[in-house]
């Protein structure tokens, strides 16, 4: 890390600040990766939250949404992209909805 941004990051006094420093401004190909990887770990989180709250192990989930256990666990690491049909489709076999807005 060069000198000029590990002081901008040790200068930061808000967090969009720190990511600007560590990412770049809103708009630049660097923080728009970010905010993409972001939006996916927390979604995954979410996924997986929700799994455990219904009690339901990878497997039992799999099964009851008719895909594999390895398809959910790639899911909940954020190793697998996601269509919208299967995660409405996930959710439902949770016994939840989801809606999405667009901003």
């Amino acid at each position: 890390m060069n000198r000029a941004k590990r002081e901008a990051i040790m200068n930061a006094q808000t967090f969009d600040q720190l990511l600007d420093a560590e990412y770049g401004q809103i708009g630049t190909p660097e923080r728009e990766q970010f905010e993409i990887d972001a939006a996916a770990f927390s979604l995954a989180e979410t996924l997986k939250e929700e799994r455990l709250k219904a009690g339901l192990t990878q497997e039992q989930l799999a099964e009851k949404i008719g895909t594999k256990k390895t398809y959910i666990s790639r899911l909940e690491n954020g190793k697998s992209d996601i269509q919208l049909s299967t995660l409405f489709r996930i959710f439902e076999g949770l016994g939840r909805k989801i809606s999405l807005t667009i901003v």
